[in-house]
């Protein structure tokens, strides 16, 4: 016998169990029965405060909850796999355990209002933890650019090595990345914080309830204005499934420079044993698998943004069963980026960086080219003459196998007279660094204020 459907009295048949198995919504959505009790209770405790339930009644209702929810948490009760979904199962075991109060707990609300409740206050539950990961790989990113302030490596654009920077000014960059994801979600977080519970189906009740006690009793910042709106939107699975998606993007570009920079033509950095993998036919491999999966796991995490937005974009108010759909993909889009920063964070925390061959790759690119023509500059030259001559300086050093830091002197005033020995100085890499003082720059000060001010606002 299939459990009783909160919707029976209509039908005067049983659900075909196929049928059923495909409506039911049990076996992801009883993920959030903490959250379904939590608002039940609330909901509970406001019935009986507004005379619409017995105080007897909503005490009793009140006890037999949070008895559930200490048997789920126990162990001692198990979450009936045939249920169609978490809140017939919470409400029928209520029903069995306190008799005719039970059925009284639905008054005044409709699962419309009640799922899109257990939607918010769940997803809320998964945001903080993600938002911890988020501040600890920004520390740990903190840790390692202030180790590497000084440390002189090419800043790349088109992959092309392009000017000089630090790897701590390279580190840094992805900390304002994810210090951008941790606002995208605390916004995300805040526009999902208010209430829907008293939206009803669709039309709200003709009971007098208090939608904001409820609020404010699941720390939930107020209540949706408009029942329609209230029970038909899904924006904030949207949103922070959006939001995710940019941590992807995020974690996948660094994963891919990892991976770049593991290889033997970068060797910037060495991976620990921990957090590679070797080949099996290939005794000299040590493969980047986890930056390599991460860089994948960011498709899925798309995936589930495309999905939502699918559902919803064709849907009339107020709720439509499409709408079921909308917790798989959230859900899935948390738990894989909750799973790669848990893999993430210790490997970036105790890879080995290898800041000789980094400067061999940044005196071997030509990066300090700008620096040679802007010392022209200094000199009177105008700067388009001064490019020209430097590009003939770079052209020359290529075909004769040399850089700027070790092509003669004469060579330089054989293109322009203006070169003294004061070049040297001026294209050595480590003044090239640390002289891009303005603000933002690679300069090892402006890494360290970076630093500073970074771990002051994970800390605030």
């Amino acid at each position: 016998m299939q459990p009783m459907k909160l919707w029976a009295g209509r039908f005067q048949k049983e659900l075909d169990k196929k049928t059923n198995d495909f409506n039911s919504s049990i076996a992801f959505d009883s993920r959030m029965a903490e959250e379904d009790i939590l608002g039940s209770m609330a909901h509970a405790a406001m019935l009986a405060r507004q005379g619409i339930i017995s105080d007897a009644d909503g005490q009793a209702i009140r006890d037999g909850l949070a008895g559930i929810l200490a048997d789920l948490k126990s162990g001692a009760l198990a979450i009936d796999p045939d249920a169609e979904d978490i809140h017939t199962f919470v409400e029928g075991e209520l029903t069995a355990r306190i008799g005719d109060a039970g059925k009284r707990l639905h008054t005044g609300r409709s699962r419309n209002d009640q799922v899109d409740l257990d939607d918010r206050l769940y997803l809320r539950s998964l945001a903080g933890p993600l938002r911890a990961q988020l501040t600890e790989l920004i520390g740990v990113l903190c840790n390692k650019a202030e180790e590497y302030a000084g440390a002189v490596m090419p800043g790349y654009t088109h992959l092309q090595r392009a000017q000089p920077i630090t790897f701590g000014h390279h580190l840094m960059a992805y900390a304002e990345m994810f210090l951008r994801d941790i606002g995208r979600l605390d916004d995300a977080v805040r526009r999902m914080n208010v209430s829907p519970l008293g939206s009803g189906a669709l039309a709200s009740t003709t009971y007098p309830l208090d939608r904001k006690a409820v609020a404010k009793e699941l720390a939930m910042d107020g209540v949706t204005n408009n029942s329609l709106d209230g029970v038909s939107d899904r924006d904030f699975c949207i949103e922070l499934s959006a939001a995710l998606s940019l941590v992807m993007v995020h974690l996948s570009r660094f994963s891919e420079e990892i991976i770049l920079w593991c290889s033997w033509e970068f060797k910037f950095i060495e991976l620990d044993d921990a957090f590679s993998t070797g080949s099996s036919i290939m005794p000299q491999k040590k493969n980047p698998d986890i930056a390599e999966l991460v860089r994948g796991k960011a498709g899925r995490v798309f995936g589930d943004l495309t999905a939502l937005l699918t559902v919803m974009k064709g849907l009339p108010l107020a709720y439509n069963k499409d709408m079921q759909e909308d917790k798989e993909a959230v859900f899935d889009a948390f738990d894989t980026v909750k799973m790669c920063l848990t893999a993430f964070i210790p490997m970036v925390d105790t890879m080995r960086v290898l800041t000789g061959n980094m400067r061999k790759a940044a005196a071997g690119g030509f990066i300090n080219a700008t620096d040679c023509a802007d010392y022209l500059v200094g000199k009177g030259l105008p700067f388009r003459d001064a490019y020209k001559a430097t590009g003939t300086l770079v052209a020359a050093c290529i075909e004769k196998g040399l850089t700027l830091e070790t092509l003669p002197l004469e060579e330089y005033r054989a293109v322009c007279a203006l070169f003294d020995e004061g070049v040297y100085e001026a294209i050595n890499l480590d003044r090239c660094a640390a002289l891009r003082r303005v603000y933002g720059g690679p300069a090892p000060e402006n890494v360290r204020a970076q630093v500073k001010r970074v771990r002051a606002l994970i800390a605030g």
